[in-house]
């Protein structure tokens, strides 16, 4: 292995150690000074460095989303409510958010106009698949 190979493994080391704390390709690239171009090329021709990569972006994430919970939690104990809110809002079933729909009976029967226009609407909002046109008829 030469001087160039040996440099290079020990940036791609470090770049998998800066992602395992930060896992924002920009960030580790800055700190370990190489470019965004180099670390995509490399991670592109090598498989097995893709392969850690996405190892330790995951661990990445992970690490920090440890972190911004426990955050999380010392705000609650802080007696933060907009934080005590969140966390109801997304951890408890009786406060997540709600969807209500309501429907009435319809009295009258639609007017054909009426029905089309339904009709159109639903295909346009992607709910009924487009009606098919007719092939016009040879004589």
């Amino acid at each position: 292995m030469n001087a160039v190979e040996k440099r290079q493994q020990k940036e791609k080391e470090q770049m998998i150690e800066q992602l395992r704390r930060m896992p924002i390709i920009e960030v580790a690239c800055t700190k370990v000074g190489i470019a965004r171009a180099t670390f995509y090329r490399w991670k592109h021709d090598d498989s097995a460095f893709s392969q850690i990569v996405e190892e330790a972006i995951e661990e990445g994430v992970s690490f920090i989303n440890a972190l911004a919970e426990s955050k999380l939690l010392g705000e609650i104990n802080n007696g933060n409510l907009t934080s005590v809110m969140y966390w109801l809002n997304h951890r408890h079933p009786a406060y997540g958010t709600r969807i209500e729909l309501t429907t009435h009976k319809q009295k009258d029967e639609l007017t054909p106009e009426q029905e089309e226009a339904v009709m159109k609407a639903l295909q346009l909002g992607g709910i009924l698949p487009p009606t098919p046109k007719e092939e016009p008829h040879e004589q």
